[in-house]
């Protein structure tokens, strides 16, 4: 477990940063523009939850406990990112595993049994818990982006970019699921405004 007992070090103040071996790099570094871009999306999450409280979704009080999920899933997967791998390390890193994928993929398969097929692309919106759930998957995408760049280059795990894959659709059935089971999603009308 960690423990902070002082929030400022003063080693970032040169503009670099240490990752999760040790070493120290560019608070610019892709590996640095991954994990807090990770970092992102769990904000995002953690606004969409004002929004899926127990008491707000009623019926539904599992959407609440995803997202409970998915936050802490999201601080592993930032643990993940920040610590480069290394054939046999002293101390095993904490990494995203297949279980966390299949859990979204299982959670995902549940939600989209009971939704209409969409017939038109879905704009951000409806309700505020569905605005805020579009908005952490748009901000999943550009994690995912900036983890595959990376990947180009370093090594980063499968689990973890098939996790950040997944979450964008996760965030995006949920977001359907939340606006009354698609009932109020906002479509798109191609040329409407022309």
């Amino acid at each position: 477990m960690v423990k902070l007992t002082r929030i400022y070090t003063r080693g970032g103040d040169a503009g670099e940063t240490s990752l999760g071996d040790g070493s120290r790099v560019p608070k610019h570094d892709r590996r640095v523009a991954a994990y807090g871009t990770v970092d992102e999306v769990n904000a995002c999450v953690g606004l969409a939850r004002l929004h899926t409280t127990p008491e707000k979704m009623g019926d539904r009080p599992d959407i609440d406990a995803m997202l409970g999920r998915i936050q802490n899933d999201l601080f592993d997967l930032g643990a993940d990112l920040c610590t480069p791998e290394e054939p046999e390390p002293k101390y095993p890193p904490l990494r995203i595993v297949q279980a966390q994928v299949d859990r979204l993929e299982a959670e995902i398969d549940a939600m989209n049994a009971d939704l209409a097929p969409l017939n038109s692309f879905i704009l951000p919106g409806g309700s505020p818990a569905a605005a805020h759930l579009h908005l952490a998957r748009t901000v999943a995408r550009r994690a995912e982006r900036l983890m595959t760049d990376l990947a180009r280059d370093e090594p980063v795990t499968a689990a973890a970019l098939k996790y950040i894959n997944r979450l964008s659709d996760h965030l995006f059935v949920l977001g359907r699921v939340v606006n009354d089971g698609g009932a109020n999603d906002v479509l798109w009308v191609p040329g409407g405004n022309r």
